[in-house]
């Protein structure tokens, strides 16, 4: 058995062997402590990509499945990884709560809503598990979304309702995305509002067709609606809002929801395995949390002295546990990215490459493009066919030139080209050039 004074005096010679400043635990890091960087130019787009270490024989335009880490971001994770790993329960201890909070802080800074109304999760998934488990719907109430919203949405909604007794409804929303107008989407969802319908369901951007829904005019409908409803009957709007969260020039306040939820390892180049909750004061009202929280300063004062919780805030509706906290704390560093050019700017550039794509693609004969044209109905997901060819088969024809494509995981599916900023208009036409190959 070593002795306690023998290993003591053991690690003393080694430690004396470092410096003494790695000798103590690290101070608790700044937010978002990454030096601001330079002012941005228009012209200056190649300081965006610089900033990932994407492979430089690759087209990457696959942003709306997962983020390659830019260099804020990269470095925050490698900063708190180390730190944890070296002082584990002395850095925890000193930067857990503090951290989340600055995140929650700068999510609701970006999306125009208090902190104390921003929850953090892991994905969209965990998001819309947490929202339609919490959403209090009663008996004969119902839920109401759409044949064209995601698997995570119908089949979260499906579990809640058979919880809790409600129904869930599915309305069609539309034949040919093509086709779609703001106007019809507007009105097809509106008039599917049932004096029982408590709770509207709906996705920002599809990542099916890349139809982008007009979430605002449906919002303020709905509000029409609800001036006539006693308040636990007025409808909460819940939108899973990932495919425009980072590449979108909105917030809560343009968007009218109640509750937003989407991963931040998307659009927003966020840390992979973060996402966030974000509440108006009637969406919060609305939800009950599922998971335990370590978050809420009064958890665990609550639980020793049996005291009622109280209303439910973001910090309550976070849930608790033990995660990667090295990318949970490096959530504030992914807007780095997004200040040093600014949001509209981004929705700008997005948009612009989108364009490009969407031009391109119309024009090739063996090409059915199902975005929308307009730019008031898609964002940065550019969904097409090729005549002759599966999706599956187009995107390994397209891997084949080192386009990194996708297809969409629908009953009907789509190859999906989704250029973000970290794309260029030459890597757009390079993606054109191969689908006119495939003719």
């Amino acid at each position: 058995m070593i002795e306690r004074r023998a290993f003591l005096g053991a690690a003393g010679l080694a430690a004396a062997a470092t410096s003494a400043a790695a000798q103590v635990v690290a101070p608790a890091p700044q937010a978002g402590a990454y030096p601001a960087p330079a002012p941005f130019s228009p012209k200056d787009w190649g300081r965006v990509r610089q900033m990932f270490d994407l492979a430089t024989d690759r087209v990457d335009m696959s942003a709306m499945l997962i983020s390659s880490h830019p260099r804020p971001v990269r470095e925050a994770i490698e900063r708190h990884r180390r730190e944890l790993d070296r002082t584990p329960i002395e850095y925890l201890e000193r930067n857990n709560r503090p951290l989340q909070n600055a995140a929650r802080e700068r999510v609701g800074r970006y999306l125009g809503a208090p902190a104390a109304n921003i929850a953090l999760t892991d994905s969209t998934t965990m998001g819309a598990g947490l929202v339609y488990n919490g959403v209090q719907l009663g008996y004969g109430q119902e839920a109401l979304t759409t044949d064209r919203d995601y698997y995570v949405t119908h089949e979260a909604l499906r579990l809640s309702a058979r919880r809790n007794g409600a129904s869930v409804r599915r309305v069609p929303l539309y034949a040919d995305s093509r086709k779609a107008s703001a106007d019809a989407l507007t009105q097809g969802v509106v008039s599917q509002i049932r004096p029982n319908t408590r709770l509207l369901a709906l996705t920002w951007v599809h990542s099916s067709t890349g139809l982008k829904m007009p979430i605002g005019r449906i919002t303020a409908e709905v509000a029409r609606i609800n001036q006539n409803r006693a308040p636990a009957d007025r409808v909460i709007v819940s939108v899973d809002g990932v495919h425009g969260f980072g590449c979108e020039d909105a917030g809560l306040p343009e968007l009218g929801c109640d509750i937003f939820f989407a991963g931040a390892h998307k659009w927003l180049f966020g840390p992979r395995g973060t996402g966030v909750v974000a509440a108006s004061a009637a969406g919060l009202a609305a939800l009950r949390p599922t998971i335990p929280t370590f978050l809420d300063s009064m958890a665990y004062s609550n639980w020793i002295s049996g005291a009622e919780p109280g209303a439910n805030t973001g910090a309550r509706f976070t849930p608790g546990g033990f995660k990667a906290f090295e990318h949970l704390w490096a959530l504030s560093d992914a807007f780095v990215l997004h200040d040093m050019v600014g949001r509209r700017q981004v929705a700008q550039r997005t948009g612009e490459l989108t364009e490009q794509l969407k031009a391109g693609l119309a024009a090739m004969p063996h090409v059915t493009l199902w975005t929308p044209r307009s730019r008031e109905l898609s964002a940065g997901i550019v969904s097409f066919d090729v005549a002759g060819l599966s999706a599956d088969q187009t995107v390994d024809k397209l891997r084949e030139w080192k386009i990194m494509a996708s297809a969409a995981p629908y009953a009907r599916p789509h190859v999906r080209l989704t250029p973000s900023i970290r794309n260029s208009p030459d890597e757009v036409d390079f993606a054109l050039k191969a689908v006119r190959a495939l003719a």
